[in-house]
């Protein structure tokens, strides 16, 4: 999985500390998404990208998984 999340918080100016307060997570979250490392839920890929102002499919690409 690649995501799109610290491109899109830059055009926001959101820090990751930010997006993971109005995400209910933990920062650690965000950094994981952010490197690829941790496949989010349906419903905090959802919230993400609701904060991002963007869909799920432009904020997260799920394409390169089998």
């Amino acid at each position: 999985m690649t995501t799109r999340i610290k491109e899109f918080r830059a055009r926001l100016d959101l820090t990751q500390q930010q997006l993971a307060d109005a995400a209910g997570v933990r920062r650690e979250t965000i950094v994981y998404l952010e490197q690829g490392k941790y496949n989010p839920s349906l419903r905090l890929a959802h919230s993400i990208a609701r904060i991002l102002r963007a869909s799920v499919d432009e904020v997260f690409d799920f394409s390169d998984e089998e």
